[in-house]
């Protein structure tokens, strides 16, 4: 089990990249499917723009608020364990912009908060997507508190919603998510805490959106 910070900086290399899969892998295994993927990263690069390298949002301990510009949303999300830092994570994260036939940004909030050392679901009120998100770090339970940003789009409804797998796969491993298909928006996610390894496993909850208004909270 390794608690040493990681040799090099952030393995998207300064883009955020659809890979069109979604990852939940070892930093090992992460390393060589970059390889394998490094001569379609021009390719894709386009769609999600220019990724800050080397960029964390956070310093182990602190807290941190990050929020997408004004017209983008949440696509990509990585983070990196320490034990020797209180056990917490560094943490980055990648934005888009949207679609035309998502509609107009109507309005953004800061929907409901977590308690550090609990389970956790929490899905954007108002048919919201995640376009932010915020995080304190309390050390009597090594754990952070959280807080997903949600906008919504003119009056678009979600469907076709589906569960990741468990990011890490195991506690204590580097964790990265990519947005598995254009069209698939972050709605929320479920996270649970292990008291023993004092470390959280993600699952995001992902959904595509009507190209028209509805009135239903789901369609």
């Amino acid at each position: 089990m390794s608690t040493e910070q990681p040799i090099s900086e952030p393995a998207w290399s300064g883009e955020r990249t659809h890979s069109g899969f979604f990852c939940s892998l070892s930093s090992g295994m992460i390393s060589t499917l970059l390889l394998w993927a490094l001569p379609l990263l021009g390719a894709v690069s386009a769609q999600y723009g220019n990724y800050p390298e080397g960029h964390w949002v956070n310093l182990y301990r602190q807290g941190f608020n990050f929020q997408c510009p004004h017209g983008e949303l949440l696509v990509a999300i990585r983070s990196y364990f320490s034990d020797e830092e209180g056990s917490d994570r560094l943490w980055n994260f990648a934005c888009q912009p949207t679609p035309h036939g998502l509609g107009e940004l109507t309005e953004c909030w800061w929907d409901d908060i977590s308690r550090a050392g609990m389970e956790w679901t929490s899905t954007c009120t108002s048919n919201g997507l995640v376009a932010g998100v915020q995080s304190k770090y309390f050390g009597e339970v090594l754990d952070r508190e959280w807080q997903f940003y949600c906008c919504r789009y003119s009056r678009r409804c979600p469907y076709s919603c589906w569960k990741t797998t468990a990011i890490p796969e195991y506690y204590r491993e580097e964790g990265e998510l990519v947005i598995p298909s254009y069209g698939y928006f972050i709605r929320g996610a479920q996270t649970t805490f292990s008291g023993v390894l004092r470390d959280r496993q993600w699952k995001y909850i992902l959904c595509r959106m009507t190209d028209f208004d509805c009135e239903f909270e789901n369609f």
